[in-house]
């Protein structure tokens, strides 16, 4: 299985080719900004270092959110575009569960934290590899409710003094590698974006953008 894994979700502009049982090519540029300008030559650059075609591609994954509105934009146009051009299937997955994911065979719960609009969190818990409810976005007093948590990741920060004793583990971005290789099982779903809040931009008729 040949993927080429893209992420564009938050603060960083990554790229991962996986090609069988051959180590995963990858690459990463931290960035706010300009993710549309520098997506397309990663993705040029990272294929060229695997060694491979983009039309010996079996398949395309990437990140839906939560993440800004922009970035989250630029690396879904682009997955779906490459996707119809090479008549290959597009996989969608969360930043959340891609971050989670290396720590699935772990016991406890393992809770995943990114910074939302204002003083909002979003949040999402895992155990045993299986989400235990979509991403919420609240309030810190919220967080009290999911106690007991063996593992904070993401921006840990955001829980100061919380869930004493439990592994704190800061991830800006996801691993684009590891998303790479969940893209590997995961059968084809609907790329529906998850935005940390709506788009400041209208459609006329005041319609959010798909």
């Amino acid at each position: 299985m040949r993927v080429l894994a893209i992420d564009t979700c938050l603060a960083a502009c990554s790229v991962a080719v996986l090609d069988g049982e051959r180590p995963v090519v990858s690459t990463s540029e931290p960035m706010d900004r300009g993710h549309q300008e520098r997506l397309a030559p990663l993705a040029q650059e990272v294929m060229a270092r695997a060694g491979l075609a983009f039309a010996e591609l079996d398949r395309i994954a990437v990140t839906l959110g939560p993440g800004s509105f922009t970035g989250l934009r630029v690396g879904l146009a682009f997955a779906k575009g490459l996707g119809l051009a090479l008549g290959r299937p597009v996989i969608g997955l969360g930043c959340l569960e891609v971050l989670a994911a290396p720590f699935a065979g772990s016991p406890g719960r393992t809770l995943v934290l990114l910074p939302g609009r204002g003083e909002a969190i979003c949040h999402q818990v895992f155990e045993g590899g299986i989400a235990r409810g979509p991403p919420v976005l609240g309030p810190e007093a919220d967080l009290e409710a999911l106690a007991p948590v063996a593992r904070i990741l993401g921006d840990v920060a955001l829980a100061p003094g919380r869930f004493p004793g439990a592994e704190r583990l800061a991830l800006a971005v996801p691993d684009v590698a590891v998303a790479a290789q969940m893209a590997v099982l995961r059968p084809p779903g609907p790329l529906i974006p998850l935005y940390m809040r709506a788009p400041d931009a209208r459609l006329p008729g005041g319609r959010l953008p798909e």
